[in-house]
């Protein structure tokens, strides 16, 4: 007799007990496929992750990008900034 194999769900969804995030802003400077690319090159994204962050910056107005402590998440708003992003630090909810 052979069983089914069940594989487990996986979801793109992020739970995190994490305590601050990185959140992106949208602006009308930057072109779409920039922002995907800063994602892809800083946080070391697929493509398909990075196009869907910067399409909810795009359409939602933000986006969080990364989720860690305090000094992780001042580090990751500073390299936004140097790509020239706009980001701030927030409680992760």
């Amino acid at each position: 007799m052979s069983q089914a194999v069940v594989l487990p769900q996986v979801s793109d969804e992020v739970e995190t007990t994490q305590p601050f995030a990185c959140t992106v802003w949208n602006d009308p400077v930057n072109l779409m496929s920039y922002v995907t690319y800063v994602f892809m090159t800083y946080f070391n994204y697929a493509k398909l992750k990075a196009e869907e962050l910067m399409l909810q910056v795009h359409h939602n107005g933000k986006a969080y990008v990364s989720y860690g402590d305090k000094e992780k998440i001042e580090k990751d708003v500073a390299a936004m900034h140097s790509y020239g992003l706009w980001a701030t630090i927030e409680k992760a909810s």
